[in-house]
């Protein structure tokens, strides 16, 4: 439901054609994409296989990775616009140490350099460094290495502003400053789609978001 939410914000709001793909890790493994071993920090099933984005688009164009618990509130081509060839990739550089101790559904929150950096990235597939993540880097190397973005140099990684990965409970609004308002939320800590979470900030957003979804599937429906 998040993933549907979350497609539905970003194709409602978009006025240029838009394609998504989920990263569905047990087609992945089907393919013979992916075959690491889950293990237990790992809190969703795209935790590595998001590192196969340039891959899957056959390391041709940019394309965008985001984590499935997003809410779009803003044209997604504004944020095209940002894009500068000249890096490998881009995202936003949070400086974010999370207070809970878990997330979601009870999964553990774990704390390292760059946190919540790689999940909303803008990849410049054709990059040469970029050509490095293959499945068998995805499949073998450590969290810190792809999370960190470790094959690339520090200059290789453009910034977004932080209002396209606006943190709910960590990120704020400044009052009448219409720049500090979000045009992506990202309920890191968990959505509304969890009974824990449901009074949430912004939780009356994505609600919004996804009756108007459930209508709209029901009059293509009929």
């Amino acid at each position: 439901l998040a993933y549907e939410v979350c497609r539905h914000s970003i194709l409602k709001r978009s006025s240029v054609p838009v394609e998504i793909t989920p990263i569905v890790q047990s087609d992945l493994r089907e393919k013979g994409l992916y075959w690491r071993e889950r293990n237990k920090l790992e809190s969703t099933e795209f935790s590595f296989s998001r590192f196969l984005t340039p891959y899957l688009a056959n390391y041709n164009g940019w394309a965008l990775f985001i984590d499935c618990d997003f809410l779009y509130l803003a044209d997604i081509k504004e944020l095209m616009e940002l894009i500068d060839d000249k890096y490998a990739i881009m995202c936003v550089h949070h400086d974010y140490t999370p207070k809970e101790t878990t997330k979601m559904d009870g999964a553990v929150q774990t704390l390292y350099p760059r946190k919540n950096w790689s999940s909303m990235v803008l990849y410049n597939c054709g990059h040469p460094k970029n050509k490095g993540l293959t499945p068998e880097v995805v499949n073998n190397q450590t969290g810190a290495f792809l999370h960190r973005f470790q094959w690339l140099e520090d200059d290789e990684i453009g910034s977004i502003p932080s209002i396209w990965n606006f943190l709910e409970g960590h990120n704020k609004v400044v009052e009448n400053d219409s720049k500090t308002f979000p045009k992506a939320i990202h309920y890191t800590r968990g959505g509304p789609w969890f009974e824990a979470w449901k009074n949430c900030e912004f939780a009356d957003l994505w609600l919004n978001e996804m009756h108007d979804y459930i209508e709209e599937t029901k009059l293509n429906a009929s």
